[in-house]
């Protein structure tokens, strides 16, 4: 702790987000709002820190922070468990809507640095301030916008650009964990999008043919062989990303990588040693995926400096005000529809509004507070991961360079 400074080392961090998630659920059960609108728990619990580290900052001028470096490795873990619970046979199945997700995301990209652009340049400002209220910060969130603001105060006139991207960025996943609920909620109650009662039961998230584990408990031996292996898959993708950098000068974040390293096991190892007990589907996989998820996301709400959000000029946040009706918009009236107007579709909608205007844990959180009320979703859960998390990363970088003219 210093004179300006309340800092919390890595171990009171971790297991005050473990508090404060359980603070979340606390508050879910008591406020009717928030369950009704299918707020996940750990914005609840995460917000509500935020601001009381803000009232501190404001009242009594210190700073409230958190060591944050096991946050990265819950990160790795989720979406390791997403890759190692994906099949090629589901992709297959799943092509047609995979690939509409896709080009509808390509679109929703290019439709929200029309936005942030066309607002910048008609209130005067370059066009790199108006990709830092579209997909540098949004879509991209902070690891993008740190990256790109460097060279947007140096090549294109951006002043501060990585303090109003990181900030812009900020309140955009406020604004995603808040927007998926309600949106979610709207497409199933007010559209039509409830599930079926008489809907065949969808297959859950557990078992593959060559698992003997018994998926209907969770045992020390399973959690285990599943840290075991994600830890495995994770290594690898660490491996694999340095090795792109190092070799092509392909700098893809580290968890897509260790996604990728997930897939590609799941699909070869119970294929080539058949009598191999593996955790993808496991109830086991599932515990560690959603504790990795769950702290991940409450340590980045509680963490959050809201402070930093004073320092945006009036014009973004226009343009934040105008991102947040167009992405409702869209969701409503593209994504809902042509995703085929049923629930697996709203749901969809929830994630969709999370990693719009946030990132892909903001998504998957939004679908399971939606899903933990009406129903499991499994082609949602499917396809939207690998959407938000591996192709959208490939393609902001391009759409960027396409608005800054090269």
């Amino acid at each position: 702790m210093t004179g300006d400074a309340l800092s919390f080392n890595e171990f009171a961090s971790f297991n005050l987000a473990i508090l404060v998630y359980f603070l979340g659920v606390r508050l879910n059960k008591k406020i009717a709002f928030l369950r009704h609108y299918n707020i996940p728990e750990p914005v609840s619990g995460g917000l509500l820190v935020a601001l009381v580290a803000l009232i501190v900052y404001l009242g009594l001028g210190k700073e409230i922070g958190f060591s944050l470096n096991s946050r990265d490795y819950l990160l790795y873990c989720f979406f390791t468990a997403i890759g190692l619970n994906a099949r090629f046979s589901d992709l297959v199945k799943g092509g047609k809507p995979l690939l509409i997700l896709l080009f509808l995301t390509v679109g929703y990209m290019l439709v929200q640095n029309v936005v942030g652009t066309g607002v910048a340049v008609a209130l005067g400002f370059p066009t790199g301030f108006g990709l830092l209220g579209g997909t540098i910060s949004l879509v991209g969130g902070h690891g993008t916008a740190i990256a790109w603001g460097p060279k947007l105060v140096n090549n294109y006139g951006v002043v501060g650009a990585v303090e109003i991207g990181a900030a812009t960025a900020t309140l955009g996943l406020i604004a995603a964990s808040l927007l998926g609920g309600p949106v979610g909620n709207y497409l199933i109650e007010r559209r039509g999008a409830k599930p079926d009662p008489d809907r065949p039961e969808e297959a859950p998230m557990i078992g593959i043919e060559s698992n003997r584990e018994a998926d209907t408990s969770v045992t020390h031996t399973g959690l285990m062989r599943s840290l075991l292996v994600l830890n495995i898959a994770i290594g690898l993708g660490v491996g694999l990303q340095e090795a792109l950098v190092a070799g092509v000068g392909l700098d893809l974040p580290v968890f897509v990588c260790c996604l990728f390293c997930g897939i590609v096991l799941s699909n070869t190892v119970p294929v080539i040693f058949r009598k191999m007990t593996w955790p993808a589907r496991s109830r086991s996989l599932a515990v560690l995926s959603d504790l990795a998820l769950g702290i991940f996301l409450t340590m980045s709400l509680m963490s959050l400096q809201l402070w930093t959000l004073a320092g945006l000029a009036g014009p973004m946040l226009l343009i934040l005000f105008l991102q947040i009706v167009v992405a409702g918009l869209f969701i409503i009236l593209a994504v809902f529809p042509l995703m085929g107007r049923d629930y697996n579709a709203a749901v969809l909608g929830a994630g969709f509004a999370g990693f719009a205007l946030g990132a892909t844990p903001t998504a998957i959180a939004n679908m399971t507070a939606v899903t933990k009320r009406y129903g499991p979703a499994t082609q949602a859960f499917l396809i939207l991961p690998l959407v938000s998390a591996f192709f959208v990363d490939l393609a902001n970088a391009a759409i960027i360079l396409l608005f800054l003219g090269g």
